[in-house]
Parts: structure tokens; C-alpha cells; sequence
């Protein structure tokens, strides 16, 4: 009398090579700005300020990630027909807990960023993540999707946040780092370096934003398009 052995496939790591891929391709790859040009008017409005692109970046990688784990979830429940419904009060309710928190902890952050922590849920990245991925895909590997997204969204922020901030105000995250002896002025006329204004402004963000595509394109030519 025969037996059959039905051989069990190994489990998965939390941390495999497939999922540590998940994280690290949004970083360069198939980066959500950069690459599926997604998110990008956030990029440009709020990268004044390193501070406020920094708490940009985290709010939209906290809804990200939750977004994510809770139509993760509820993906074998939800009906197709009213699935948008659904990801759209998810988010919703999500976005009003990032705005709340962001005003009992950083409420001059908050004012700052005006309206575009609310417009977080129209961010192309959140619903496109939900589409793309959560609603195929278990809890955890859709955490990993969210949080390299959300970090791949973060790097781009934070780079124009930098730049901008640097060279329009002399500072970085509101502490003076260029020093003032050497910032032209009417009060010092000896200054060697006058503030670009002009990078301060939307349209140099996108201009930034090109430079960013142009370079990472001539590092990664697994980029450019044939």
C-alpha cells in the first residue's frame, strides 16, 4: 500500500529576498516620483522647507502603510463593484487621524502645509498602491509595499527640500546654515552669495525635479526607455 507525501513549500522569511525588493525597488526602480511620476504635486509645493517636506513624506508613508494592511484585509470581503467607495473612506479616515495628529503635535507644520495634508487623499501613490498591490497581496508584503513607496516618495521630498531651503533661504530645517557674513544684502554688501529667490518658487521644483529624472537616469540606464 502506497503513500503519498505532500511536501509542504518552505515559508517564506518576513524579510526574503522578494520582499526586501518590495522596499528597496521604490528607492531607485520604479521610484513613485521619479520614475511613475506619481505625487508630484506635493513635491513641489511643500519642499520649501526640509521640516515640511519631512513631515509631508512620513504623513503620506503612514497612510500608505495603513492603507495598505487595512484593504489588505478586507480584500476577500470587499465587493469589486464598490471597492473605490471603500479605498476612499479608508483613506479618508486615515488622512483626518494624519491631520488631527499633525495639529496637536506640530501645529505650525501643519499650517504651514495648509491644504495639501488634506489633499494627501488624492495622492496618486496611496490609491495606486491599494490598486496595484493590496488588494492581491497579504497583510505584510502590502506593508512593505507601502513603506518602500512611502520612502521612495521621502527621498524625493527630502533631496528638493534640501536643495530648495539651502540655496532660496541659507538654511536647512529653519537653522541658519550658510553663514550671514557671507549672504549678500543691503546691510552687508560685502556678502559674496545672493539668495535665489527663484528656487523657493513651484516652478523651480519641477525644474529640480527634472534634474533629479535626468540623473538618476544617467546612473540606472535600466531606465531609459528604448
Amino acid at each position: 500500500m502506497s503513500t503519498t507525501e505532500v511536501k509542504k513549500a518552505p515559508k517564506e522569511g518576513l524579510f526574503s529576498k522578494k520582499n526586501r525588493k518590495l522596499i528597496t525597488d521604490p528607492l531607485n526602480d520604479s521610484n513613485p516620483v521619479t520614475v511613475q511620476v506619481l505625487g508630484i504635486c506635493s513635491a513641489l509645493a511643500v519642499t520649501v522647507q526640509v521640516k515640511n517636506a519631512f513631515v509631508m513624506a512620513a504623513s503620506v508613508t503612514a497612510v500608505t502603510i495603513l492603507g495598505n494592511v487595512l484593504m489588505s484585509l478586507m480584500r476577500n470581503i470587499v465587493p469589486n463593484r464598490i471597492r473605490i467607495i471603500v479605498q476612499l473612506v479608508v483613506v479618508a479616515a486615515l488622512v483626518i487621524i494624519v491631520d488631527q495628529t499633525l495639529k496637536a503635535f506640530v501645529y505650525d507644520v501643519s499650517k504651514q502645509l495648509s491644504v495639501f495634508v488634506g489633499l494627501i487623499i488624492t495622492n496618486c501613490i496611496i490609491m495606486g498602491r491599494i490598486e496595484a498591490f493590496a488588494l492581491g497581496n497579504k497583510p505584510w508584503p502590502s506593508v512593505l509595499d507601502g513603506l518602500g513607496n512611502g520612502l521612495g516618495y521621502g527621498i524625493v521630498l527630502m533631496t528638493l527640500g534640501v536643495v530648495r531651503e539651502l540655496f532660496g533661504s541659507g538654511k536647512l530645517w529653519g537653522a541658519q546654515v550658510l553663514p550671514e557674513s557671507w549672504i549678500y544684502s543691503v546691510n552687508n554688501p560685502d556678502g559674496w552669495y545672493v539668495l535665489n529667490n527663484f528656487i523657493i518658487l513651484p516652478p523651480m521644483a519641477l525644474m529640480l525635479v527634472g534634474l533629479y529624472i535626468w540623473i538618476q537616469r544617467a546612473r540606472n540606464t535600466k531606465l531609459i526607455e528604448s
